[in-house]
């Protein structure tokens, strides 16, 4: 039971370890790419690989090896990364819990009003260089090509992803070719236009769908958050027993697996001698 910890330790790190290389390697391969949807998961796919990548050698090494310091860099690694998970998940829980759209009478989808959201997350999509990005992204898909060949009575029995009912159509309450109507209409109605350049990618109702698509998948990765905070917490604990029983072995206890052992002592063992012994020479 002894190096139980340190094996468990070593055959996780090992696991994540070969799991970062897949992930540096999708990153490496969307910076070749020039399209903008990819190059927006580009440099966090990249931190996160090599952030895996340092933390999995550093604790494989230490846990198999018995190397004290490499567990301790691991150990204040891990603790960094929980922290900051953790204040990524509380941060994507607050920014998040406003929006979810209204319901259209008659309409299976919702339409999405910008000023419903966060203030930082509507900062964030008003952002003129930000939003040209997002808006080549949404062009570039052919989303809205899908509901171009839609009928009136797809619009009525079809629901719409949220992108799509804010950017591909004009809101639901314009009212066109009709005498005295458009001074009292939203907003957008006004930019809304047939050329399938333009569509309403300019509408206030587009970045609500685009924010909106965020909210969603934010939540479910602050769920995914919430999970792997508790595996990391695990993982933690078992880390700190497989230092215990490390810094236990560069000692002088009577038990564990002691470097003093003169069947097979530790691969260290000359060279921390060596060093102990100058050490009391000098003092």
């Amino acid at each position: 039971m002894y190096r139980f910890s340190n094996t468990v330790i070593g055959f996780l790190n090992l696991f994540s370890l070969l799991a970062s290389i897949p992930i540096i390697g999708a990153g490496l391969y969307m910076a070749k790419d020039s399209t903008t949807c990819e190059n927006f998961l580009q440099t966090p796919l990249l931190v996160v690989g090599f952030i895996i990548l340092i933390i999995s050698l550093a604790g494989f090494i230490g846990a198999c090896f018995h190397v004290a310091w490499a567990l301790w860099v691991y150990l204040v690694v891990m603790m960094l990364l929980i922290i900051g998970l953790m204040i990524i998940t509380v941060f994507g829980f607050i920014v998040t819990s406003q929006g979810g759209g209204a319901q259209v009478p008659g309409r299976i989808y919702k339409e999405f009003h910008l000023q419903d959201y966060s203030p930082w997350l509507k900062d964030r999509v008003k952002d003129p260089k930000y939003w040209i990005k997002i808006r080549g992204c949404i062009m570039g898909s052919k989303t809205c090509a899908k509901v171009a060949t839609w009928t009136p009575l797809d619009y009525l029995r079809n629901d719409m992803t949220p992108v799509q009912s804010g950017c591909c159509k004009p809101p639901t309450s314009c009212t066109y070719g009709q005498a005295n109507t458009m001074m009292d209409q939203d907003p957008d109605c006004y930019k809304w236009s047939n050329d399938p350049n333009m569509l309403c990618y300019e509408c206030d109702s587009c970045k609500a769908g685009v924010l909106e698509s965020i909210r969603r998948d934010w939540h479910k990765l602050s769920v995914l958050n919430v999970c792997m905070l508790i595996l990391l917490i695990g993982i933690y604990s078992i880390g700190c027993c497989a230092f215990q029983n490390t810094r236990r072995a560069e000692t002088d206890y009577p038990y564990g697996h002691n470097r003093m052992t003169k069947v097979r002592p530790r691969w260290d063992f000359y060279w921390w001698r060596w060093w102990r012994d100058k050490r009391e020479q000098l003092w």
